[in-house]
């Protein structure tokens, strides 16, 4: 893919397009159509291809500028975005001698909730990107939540108000750029989180959508309805004229063109949610978690949006609509704020490793953490605590506590974390647990998973391909386009890598779990 947006063309959309028919024999020969996903993350682009057995047959990566032009401001510049991604597709291909031909179908995960507005015109962005993790509205939601509007967003959006969603970043765009709230109103300016952005590229201009999952990130989409919002518009001051069509995440969404070949784009979701679909976690109860720098556990909740009562998000999963089936599904989302960002610390701000992988090593030397608790509450307390002003503590030392013990209180603190998301979940959901799903960086840690096992009383799954964010934007594509003919011929592919058994009694657990709650409380400035 060279040149600028206008290298692909694209047809209007859902109708028109026939997918081509799969064989067993076709797939079994090297010429067998692939599955292309283009992973948008908050650091780099990807593009990765994926053959009928959901096994990753390339990659291609370019990483990309951040921006902190204030404190709590973070932004990207679209542009560069849209550019790493379309030199990634080109590598690609050109890295595994792939002919576009043999391209079944494209599917995009991205970052969700970074808000990026645009000139419909010229295709060029108004101002920077402003992303998920910038806290620039933090003065608007308070002045929302103070007006008593907390309430009605909670019910419509499934969501809590804070700046980390995307309505009152758009607002914020609207009201600083001069001219850019009239010019929305005229419908001359088109929004978009990453999702809309890349496809309005990656079509010239000729489609302007989004998919649920990404839209369910906005403040403005309402879960019971599937769609935008007018009371949420008008309260937090967004013009539906600015706002893309919500379509299917798993659909006929509209074609490029590329090297003069047709593509189907037919699979969109934001990161987590295609995670949830990569891991095939189809059953209402079945959970994954991803283990990165932060943790991010989703629950599916089946066709109906199930309302937490401990702060956790209730967002939407995927909207299937296939030549086969038609479904919305719906999860519960919690967030561990500090994850693998624990053992970045101990190298980083305490020096007690020099890489991370020496925690593992380290951690296992001792058969327990002799009585030390680490919990880094660094920035404050997510879910189930919600304690923003809560600090991190190290409890327990004694003289005989060495590196080997705060090593081990650190992995064990990503899954206490991890342990109290899930029991707020299944709480919420009314849904037994029967395994977690995991993936993500320190995954690859087996003594967290093990004691993440144990802790839970169920077993903890590894797969075998752990660029589950990618597989499931490539496997809602393929889904949509016959090369998968259903959810469940997508499962069999599924494979797992390594499956953790517990093997921590019940009663040794929740006494373990006690104790984490009393370091717990130890940190909280807020009453329970």
């Amino acid at each position: 893919m060279t040149g600028a947006a206008g290298s692909c063309r694209a047809s209007s959309g859902e109708a028109g397009y026939t997918a081509p028919t799969m064989t067993d024999a076709t797939l079994r020969t090297s010429t067998a159509p692939l599955l292309l996903a283009l992973d948008q993350g908050t650091t780099s682009s990807r593009a990765i291809l994926f053959d009928h057995q959901g096994t990753p047959v390339a990659t291609a990566q370019r990483e990309f500028r951040q921006h902190f032009p204030q404190p709590g401001w973070v932004e990207h510049d679209a542009t560069e975005i849209w550019a790493t991604q379309r030199a990634t597709i080109a590598e690609v291909l050109a890295r595994s001698g792939t002919p576009i031909t043999r391209v079944h179908a494209v599917g995009i995960t991205n970052q969700r909730e970074t808000t990026v507005i645009w000139d419909r015109r010229t295709g060029e962005p108004l101002a920077p990107a402003i992303v998920w993790q910038d806290r620039r509205t933090a003065p608007r939601c308070t002045a929302l939540r103070e007006a008593g509007h907390e309430a009605i967003i909670r019910q419509l959006t499934g969501l809590v108000l804070d700046p980390y969603f995307s309505g009152t970043k758009i607002a914020w765009l609207l009201d600083h750029v001069p001219g850019a709230r009239a010019r929305a109103e005229r419908g001359e300016l088109a929004f978009g989180t990453i999702d809309t952005w890349l496809t309005w590229k990656l079509t010239d201009g000729r489609l302007h959508v989004t998919d649920p999952s990404n839209a369910s990130r906005t403040l403005l989409y309402d879960l019971h309805t599937g769609d935008w919002s007018d009371a949420l518009l008008q309260l937090i001051g967004v013009p539906r004229a600015i706002l893309p069509r919500i379509v299917a995440s798993s659909g006929l969404i509209g074609e490029i063109e590329l090297e003069g070949h047709r593509l189907p784009l037919a699979g969109i979701a934001g990161d987590q949610q295609s995670a949830l679909f990569g891991q095939a976690c189809f059953q209402p109860g079945m959970a994954k978690n991803t283990y990165g720098t932060g943790c991010f556990l989703l629950m599916n909740t089946g066709e109906t949006p199930q309302v937490s009562g401990a702060g956790l998000l209730t967002t939407a999963a995927w909207t299937l609509q296939t030549p086969t089936l038609t479904q919305r599904h719906f999860a519960l989302e919690g967030s561990v704020f500090v994850g693998g960002a624990v053992v970045q610390w101990l190298r980083d701000g305490l020096g007690l490793i020099r890489t991370a992988a020496e925690v593992e090593p380290l951690a296992a030397s001792v058969s327990d953490t002799g009585g030390v608790h680490l919990v880094p509450a660094f920035t404050g307390l997510g879910a189930p605590w919600w304690d923003a002003d809560a600090r991190g503590a190290l409890l327990g030392v004694t003289r005989g506590t060495g590196r080997a013990h705060i090593a081990r209180a650190a992995i064990e603190s990503i899954a206490f974390q991890s342990a109290d998301l899930l029991r707020a979940m299944q709480a919420d959901a009314h849904k037994p647990l029967t395994e977690l799903r995991v993936d993500g960086g320190a995954c690859a840690n087996d003594l967290l998973m093990q004691f993440q096992a144990d802790l839970l009383g169920v077993p903890v799954v590894r797969p075998k391909v752990l660029e589950t964010t990618a597989l499931g934007a490539a496997s809602l594509a393929g889904l949509a386009t016959g090369y998968w003919d259903s959810p469940q011929d997508i499962a069999r592919h599924w494979q797992v890598d390594r499956q953790f058994e517990p093997t921590m009694s019940r009663d040794e657990a929740a006494t373990r779990m006690a104790q984490w709650h009393q370091a717990v409380a130890r940190v909280r400035t807020s009453a329970a």
